[in-house]
């Protein structure tokens, strides 16, 4: 078992993005087989890449308000918003105007 507090996790720079940080909270090297957990902090004016992959992801808004960029354009997002993405669906996570608070969440992801 591993107890920690995701603080105690170094916070890395999303490679390319500014303004998004990703901690690795539980991963392979925790020996979790399956799912990786990951909490990003996403600054005001800020958002992660619009992208797409071939796996699921799930999220919790932890902090903040945002919005949650797809093909059907925002949906705004605020604490205890959960969102689910398909594999290969194009998505973004966006701290977007007028918040001047940090968009903090946890995201989900299977481990390949």
């Amino acid at each position: 078992m591993k107890i920690c507090n995701y603080r105690e996790v170094k916070s890395e720079p999303v490679e390319g993005t500014p303004g998004v940080t990703v901690r690795w909270v539980i991963g392979e090297g925790d020996g979790a087989p399956n799912f990786a957990m990951r909490v990003f902090e996403v600054e005001a004016g800020c958002a992660t890449p619009y992208h797409a992959h071939d796996w699921e992801h799930e999220i919790f808004i932890l902090e903040g308000k945002g919005a949650a960029v797809g093909k059907d354009g925002e949906i705004p997002l605020s604490v205890g918003d959960v969102i689910f993405v398909p594999a290969n669906e194009e998505h973004q996570i966006a701290n977007t105007p007028p918040s001047a608070g940090c968009l903090q969440f946890i995201c989900l992801v299977p481990i390949k």
